[in-house]
């Protein structure tokens, strides 16, 4: 038996926690690890106490066919990155690296899956510094937080993902 390297154990981690989303069009699972301790997880899904899409059995986007990275107002999900952020501690974040996996709803992984504007912001704002995004079940990218600072789309008008 050959050992998973580090970096697939964290993914699939957070890929377990993907499964805990609500979301008819596509879930993410994200978790945020610190000197080789998971600090937090998060999950895409409805506010608390709100009604989740699955609940509803319907997704106002996939309605509307809002394109992917578009229109995230209309959305009633918390994104898995804002989710593992809003429940841990900066300090803990602090130089950590996020994990995320995404997976269409028929199960597939999200092509060339990357945080939207907003969660970059988040991101960028609680201090990690790395985010590792699942591409298959053994290949990733990894992300420097620092290139989002250096090279702001945001300046350019360009959102989504």
């Amino acid at each position: 038996m050959q050992r998973i390297d580090k970096e697939n154990y964290y993914l699939d981690i957070a890929e377990t926690v993907l499964e805990r989303g609500t979301c008819l069009r596509r879930n993410f699972g994200a978790i945020i690890v610190n000197n080789d301790q998971i600090v937090s997880t998060g999950y895409t899904g409805a506010p608390r106490g709100r009604t989740n899409c699955i609940d509803n059995g319907e997704c106002l986007r996939e309605k509307n066919n809002i394109p992917r990275g578009e229109r995230y107002e209309l959305c009633r999900s918390v994104h898995a990155e804002a989710n593992a952020i809003i429940h841990a501690a900066r300090d803990m974040m602090y130089d950590g690296t996020l994990y995320l996996v995404g997976r269409e709803a028929d199960g597939a992984y999200v092509e060339n899956a990357n945080s939207c504007a907003m969660c970059k912001k988040l991101i960028i704002n609680s201090g990690i510094h790395r985010v590792v995004v699942r591409n298959t079940k053994k290949k990733f990218t990894a992300i420097y937080v620092e290139d989002w600072i250096l090279n702001d789309e945001s300046l350019e008008g360009v959102g989504g993902y």
